[in-house]
């Protein structure tokens, strides 16, 4: 556990600790920049379960499962036909994007359940036998409201401007009758009263209070209300938010990526385009109004910058179309299952052809003496592409287990009968998302911290630092529940909380740095590789004893340990340090 996920969860702890429930910290700073449900559920498993890797991603696994189960109800109301209903549920459980975007510690998937169980009360407020209404009005308000608590606003403006577009396109926009259904004054005392007492505490415990201003500018300090509001929200849409701390995919990629992302069944989206979208009935208006779901959150994003699972919230949506395109024979269907069993031949050969391919390389250590390390990483999936093909030789495994998985596919997707095929297919999901998952593992020496602070734990007594930004040691943090000073760490997420009068000060400059690691006191450095060479033209190489190294990590500390033999950084290993010596 590294990146966002140990600062989700070491977040979580801080709260169960300490008993402060509003304002989120790490290292002492407070870190506004996301709303805290996602560590009041996590704090809520830890109290339960313990403080583990795995109680940590409790709220996420079940929420995904219950994202599946909405769905295939969902299906089953709007279509009439258990089918239908089983064959979205199934879309959504064994698609890739489902997958992929809940192996990481983010509330999205929480969310989508939201807008989900919005758009399912929706459609039953619009119909005209609909029983207890009020509840279902009561059901979108706490949705809302809980929305506003995953992600902020986004959990309200997604859902009605759906239903602003399906009330222009049915011409019920300017209808009071429409928008009476929907109970708007019990929805919004709802939702309100959900989301309404944290935004009030949070802005009373970080003022000042409100602040409008349309510049964001480093080292000033205007509060929750501004930062959360204005910054997080309105300039972060109008991409002139600081600090940037993303970029964007491009446009073009981000519609695309969804035929990825909704892969196997993605093939199966032209059998959609000639379904009934009229809404003479149950099931047309639900096609309608996932058109204007998908339509709206697509749009939205086109024109916002965009980050490869800002899309997630269509998955639903899809799966819908998807899941009632599949009912029913058609040409489309079939071609939609030859594109499939050659893509599945495809992959199964190109996974074989790998695994001969490395055969005979060797693989020395871990993974990361074979990956391509870039300077930069600006999207979600941008380390796929430190791969190489010696890579994979450390992937023999799971590779032969992804190339079983894909010859499952091809195999089943040539039988005449559907039900067999998609069972086929989902099974082959099942095996390579085992495989994907299997593969991440050999990652773990490459992307987390963990085999460092396991020498860490076994090292004498010190204090702690990491060089630069926090989320590059986040798990130094969780794994071990202390705070560190952080050597010229003033950045990224970090910076506008550090400002905060309330605010902690971990922060040192190379001076303080110097001063301290000099002292006759043992302290311990966690640093990049790429970092090392600063640290030897502050403090010398004499005077940094390498204690363990895992990727492209390194734990230093200022003394000799007794038992353990001196090493120190060479030019060999680190890059630029002969400019340094």
């Amino acid at each position: 556990m590294d990146d966002v996920d140990a600062v989700q969860a070491q977040i979580a702890v801080n709260m169960l600790h300490s008993g402060h429930w509003v304002t989120a910290r790490l290292d002492g700073v407070p870190y506004l920049e996301k709303p805290p449900l996602i560590y009041w559920m996590m704090a809520g498993s830890f109290k339960l379960f313990g403080v583990h890797t795995w109680s940590a991603r409790v709220p996420v696994v079940l929420s995904a499962i219950a994202l599946c189960l909405v769905t295939a109800w969902f299906g089953i109301w709007a279509f009439e036909r258990r089918r239908a209903g089983l064959y979205a549920g199934l879309c959504m459980a064994t698609c890739v994007g489902l997958w992929l975007f809940t192996r990481i510690q983010i509330p999205n998937v929480t969310l989508v359940l939201t807008i989900t169980l919005t758009m399912w009360a929706f459609l039953r407020l619009m119909e005209d036998d609909v029983k207890h209404p009020r509840w279902w009005a009561v059901l979108i308000g706490v949705c809302f409201g809980t929305g506003l608590l995953l992600e902020s606003l986004i959990g309200v403006v997604f859902p009605i401007g759906a239903w602003i577009v399906y009330f222009a396109l049915t011409k019920r926009l300017f209808k009071w009758d429409s928008w009476r259904r929907l109970h708007p004054l019990l929805v919004t005392v709802v939702m309100l009263t959900v989301a309404a007492p944290w935004h009030i505490l949070a802005t009373l415990h970080n003022p000042p209070y409100f602040d409008f201003t349309m510049q964001s500018i480093p080292g000033q300090w205007h509060g929750f209300f501004w930062f959360f509001f204005i910054n997080e929200q309105l300039l972060r849409f109008l991409n002139m938010r600081y600090p940037r701390d993303y970029s964007t995919v491009p446009r073009y990629l981000f519609w695309l990526f969804n035929l990825i992302w909704l892969f196997p069944w993605s093939v199966y989206l032209p059998t959609t385009f000639k379904l009934g979208y009229k809404p003479v009935d149950r099931a047309g208006r639900t096609r309608l109004l996932a058109l204007c779901w998908i339509g709206f959150v697509m749009v939205f994003f086109t024109f916002s910058t965009t980050q490869e699972y800002y899309s997630m919230p269509i998955y639903p949506a899809m799966a819908l179309l998807i899941g009632s395109g599949m009912l029913a024979e058609s040409r489309a269907k079939r071609w939609g299952t030859r594109v499939l069993t050659v893509i599945c031949a495809v992959c199964a050969i190109a996974a074989i052809g790998i695994l001969i391919a490395v055969r005979h390389v060797p693989t020395p250590g871990d993974i990361s003496h074979d990956l391509v390390v870039r300077k930069t990483y600006r999207l979600s999936l941008d380390h796929m592409l430190d791969l190489r093909l010696d890579s994979f030789a450390y992937l023999r495994f799971p590779l032969a287990m992804a190339a079983v998985a894909f010859v499952i596919g091809a195999v089943s997707t040539l039988r005449t009968k559907w039900k067999s095929s998609y069972l086929g297919v989902a099974l082959m999901m099942v095996v390579f998302f085992q495989a994907a998952h299997t593969a991440m593992a050999s990652f773990d020496p490459y992307l987390s911290s963990r085999p460092l602070i396991r020498t860490l734990k076994a090292s004498p007594p010190g204090k702690l630092m990491i060089d630069h930004h926090y989320y590059f040691f986040s798990s130094l943090f969780f794994y071990t529940d202390r705070k560190a000073l952080m050597l010229n760490g003033r950045y990224l997420n970090l910076v506008y909380g550090s400002y905060s009068p309330r605010s902690e000060d971990p922060f040192i400059d190379n001076t303080q740095f110097q001063q301290m690691w000099k002292q006759p006191q043992r302290w311990y450095m966690f640093a990049k590789k790429s970092q090392v060479a600063q640290l030897v033209s502050l403090v010398g190489v004499d005077h940094l004893y390498i204690l363990d190294r895992a990727g492209d990590k390194v734990l230093f500390t200022n003394e000799p340990v007794t038992g353990r033999a001196v090493e120190f950084p060479t030019a060999a290993e680190f890059p630029g340090l002969d400019s340094q010596r």
